[in-house]
C-alpha cells in the first residue's frame, strides 16, 4: 500500500521514507524495512540522529541473510541524482562503504548469529555513532510509524517523497560517510562478535527498558575488560548448555507414558495386576501397591530462589573479576536450565539493585559492564542483606540460596553471617590473591565453600576446570537442599566433595 495522500503532508513519514531513494541495499521482505524503522527510532532515543536509509542499509548487512538482500541502487536513484550533481561523488563513496561492509568478516559472522533488534541498534551505534555529530539536525522527528503496509510497493512514490522535503540532512550524511570512510570500516572490523554471540546466547536483557537497555549493551561492547569475561564465559557455556530440566511422572492425560507408579486411573492400570486373585488384588488396592502407567509432566514450580552476589570492589579487578563474572554467568545459566529462578546482584561497600531476569534471559550486558566505585564495606553489605532477606522471607515462600562470589579477604563479623544464615542457605566462592590464604572466622557457618588460588587463575585450562567444577557442584548441592526450617545438611552427607566446608584447595 503506497503512502496515502493524508500522510504525504507528514514530515515524519515523508522525510525518512523519501530518503530511501539513496538506499543501496534492498530487502526482499517489507518487514525488514519495519525493523529498520525501529532501529532508526531507537537510535534517535539514544541521541544518534541518522537518516533512515543509512540505518536501513548498514543494519540489514548485519541482520539479514545475504540471500535475502540485493545490493545496488534503486531504479529512480539515477534520475534523482541527476538533479543533484554535487551529491554524485558522495553517493559513489557511500556505495563503496556499503559494498566493503557487506564483504567484511564481521558482517558475515553477525548475519549468522541472527541478532535481535536491540543488538543491531548497539552495532549501529558503535559503527555509525562517530558520524552523527557531524550531521545537520534533521528537519523532522524520528517518529516514523512501525506499519508493515507503509513501505509496501513504495518504489513508485520514492521520487515524489524525496522531493517533498528538504534533503540537507541526507546529503550531509553522504558527505560525512565519505570523509569518515576509513574510520567507519575500522570500527566494523573491530566489532567484538564474540560479545554479540554471548549476549545472543544468554539473552540481551539488562533489567532496564528502552534506551536504558541499549546503554547497558553499549557499555558492554565498549568495556575493555568485557572481552576477557566473554572469552571465559564461552569456554564454560558448552558444558552448561547440556543441562536439561528434569521431568517428573504424573497421572494427567497428556503426552505419552513415561514410567510406572502407584497412582493413576483405571484405564492406566498395568494389565498384569488383573492376574492377582480377588483377595490379593483387594489387599494391594487397599495398601496402594497397585501399579499404573504414569505420564510425563513438568516439575512443580521451583521452591528455591538462587541469589548470586558478585563482589565488584577494587580487590576484584583483573583476573579475579574475569573469573567471578564468568562464573556467575555460567552458574546462573546452569540454574535457569534446571528450572530454577536466579537473581543477580553486585556489591562493594553497598548492595546494588537486584537484577531479576525472566526465564531464559540473563542480564549479561549488565554483568559485563558493571563498575563498582564505592570502596569496600562487607559488614554494611551483610547487614543490608540480612534485612532484605528477612523481608523477602516474609512475603515469599521460596527458600533463598545465596551464592557469594568474592575475594578471600571478605572479613565480616560472625554475628552478621549468622543472621544471614538464619534466613538463607549460604555458599561461598573465595578467590585468593597471589601468595594469600583463606583465613575467615565464619567458614564453619557456610553450607559449603570453594577456594580458587592465584595459580589456577593464571592457567587457562585449570581456570576453566575449576569454574566448571564449582558450577556443577553448586547446582547439584542446591538441588539437594531441604527447606530452610529444617537443619542444614551435614558436611558428611549429601554435600559434594569440592564444596564441603572447611576446604583449603580449589
Amino acid at each position: 500500500m503506497p503512502v496515502s495522500p493524508a500522510l504525504m503532508s507528514d514530515a515524519a513519514v515523508v522525510g525518512p521514507l523519501g530518503g530511501l531513494v539513496l538506499s543501496a541495499v534492498r530487502a526482499t521482505s517489507p518487514m525488514m524495512v519495519v525493523r529498520a524503522a525501529r532501529w532508526y527510532r531507537d537510535l534517535a532515543r539514544l541521541g544518534l540522529h541518522l537518516p533512515l536509509f543509512v540505518v536501513h542499509d548498514v543494519g540489514l548487512l548485519f541482520a539479514a541473510p545475504r540471500e535475502q538482500l540485493d545490493l545496488g541502487e534503486r531504479a529512480v536513484t539515477a534520475a534523482v541524482l541527476a538533479a543533484l550533481p554535487l551529491a554524485a561523488a558522495p553517493f559513489r563513496a557511500y556505495r563503496s562503504v556499503i559494498d566493503e561492509i557487506a564483504q567484511s568478516e564481521a558482517s558475515a559472522r553477525a548475519r549468522s548469529l541472527r541478532l535481535s533488534d536491540d543488538l543491531i541498534v548497539v552495532v549501529l551505534a558503535r559503527v555509525l555513532g562517530a558520524i552523527a555529530p557531524a550531521l545537520t539536525l534533521p528537519p523532522y522527528a524520528a517518529t516514523l510509524p512501525l506499519d508493515p503496509e507503509l513501505p509496501r510497493a513504495i518504489d513508485a512514490q520514492l521520487e515524489a517523497l524525496f522531493k517533498a522535503a528538504p534533503r540537507t540532512f541526507e546529503l550531509s550524511a553522504l558527505e560525512a560517510l565519505k570523509r569518515a570512510r576509513l574510520h567507519v570500516l575500522t570500527l566494523v572490523d573491530a566489532l567484538d562478535i564474540d560479545t554479540l554471540r554471548l549476549l545472543g546466547m544468554l539473552g540481551a536483557e539488562s533489567g532496564a527498558a528502552g534506551a536504558l537497555a541499549h546503554v547497558d549493551l553499549l557499555a558492554a561492547m565498549n568495556s575493555p575488560a568485557a572481552n576477557d569475561i566473554v572469552n571465559f564465559s564461552l569456554e564454560l557455556l558448552p558444558s552448561v548448555l547440556e543441562t536439561r530440566r528434569s521431568h517428573a511422572t504424573g497421572t494427567h492425560a497428556a503426552h505419552g507414558y513415561a514410567g510406572i507408579g502407584t497412582k493413576g486411573s483405571l484405564d492406566a492400570m498395568v494389565l498384569t495386576e488383573l492376574a492377582w486373585d480377588d483377595a490379593e488384588f483387594a489387599r494391594r488396592m487397599l495398601e496402594n501397591e497397585v501399579l499404573y502407567y504414569t505420564r510425563e509432566q513438568a516439575p512443580d514450580e521451583a521452591r528455591r530462589l538462587h541469589y548470586l552476589l558478585i563482589d565488584a570492589s577494587a580487590s576484584m579487578r583483573g583476573e579475579r573479576q574475569v573469573f567471578a563474572r564468568g562464573l556467575a554467568l555460567a552458574l546462573a545459566k546452569k540454574l535457569q536450565l534446571a528450572g530454577e529462578e536466579v537473581w543477580l546482584r553486585f556489591f562493594d561497600s553497598r548492595l546494588y539493585d537486584v537484577q531479576r531476569p525472566r526465564p531464559g534471559q540473563l542480564p549479561a550486558a549488565h554483568v559485563l559492564s558493571f563498575k563498582g566505585e564505592r570502596g569496600r564495606n562487607p559488614a554494611r553489605v551483610f547487614a543490608q542483606l540480612a534485612t532484605e532477606l528477612a523481608l523477602l522471607r516474609a512475603r515469599d515462600e521460596r527458600d533463598p540460596v545465596v551464592h557469594l562470589i568474592t575475594h578471600a579477604a571478605l572479613h565480616v563479623p560472625r554475628a552478621l553471617v549468622t543472621e544471614v544464615r538464619a534466613q538463607a542457605h549460604l555458599f561461598g566462592v573465595f578467590i585468593l590473591p597471589s601468595g594469600g590464604k583463606l583465613d575467615l572466622e565464619y567458614l564453619d557457618l557456610l553450607e559449603g565453600h570453594a577456594v580458587v588460588d592465584h595459580a589456577t587463575l593464571t592457567q587457562k585450562n585449570a581456570r576453566a576446570a575449576a569454574a566448571t567444577r564449582i558450577v556443577d557442584d553448586a547446582s547439584r548441592l542446591g538441588a539437594t537442599l531441604t527447606p530452610r526450617e529444617a537443619p542444614r545438611a551435614s558436611p558428611s552427607g549429601d554435600v559434594p566433595e569440592s564444596l564441603r566446608a572447611p576446604r583449603s584447595a580449589p
